[in-house]
């Protein structure tokens, strides 16, 4: 859940989602992409969806992780995701690690990429 949204994965493997539209409960301009979904985290105002090919689906506030775009081609083999109120971290299979989101929330970690460890 969001601050005042859900999602959820339904039977099919899809992802339904209700409450404010400000805060991820409108994902509409995402739906056809939300197939054979395995996880779901949220931020405050957004989700993001791991799907069964390592993919990541994101929607909401673009300011709190909705919109990944900036690094849309870093969310490939995608392992783990996880969440602070305003920003999104992925943790690929290769050890990479993807942020994005408000910086000051860890929405960007360029000053410590150097200290990632490679992880399985």
């Amino acid at each position: 859940a969001s601050e005042h949204a859900f999602a959820a994965i339904t039977h099919d493997g899809g992802a339904v989602t209700w409450g404010d539209p400000a805060c991820g409960g409108d994902s509409f301009k995402v739906q056809d992409q939300l197939k054979n979904v395995l996880h779901i985290e949220a931020t405050h105002f957004s989700f993001a969806a791991v799907l069964a090919d390592r993919s990541v689906v994101t929607w909401g506030d673009h300011r709190s992780g909705g919109d990944s775009r900036r690094v849309q081609d870093q969310l490939r083999n995608v392992w783990k995701i996880h969440a602070t109120h305003f920003a999104f971290t992925a943790i690929c299979r290769d050890g990479t690690v993807v942020t994005w989101g408000k910086p000051e929330y860890g929405g960007d970690s360029t000053d410590v990429r150097e200290s990632f460890l490679c992880l399985p």
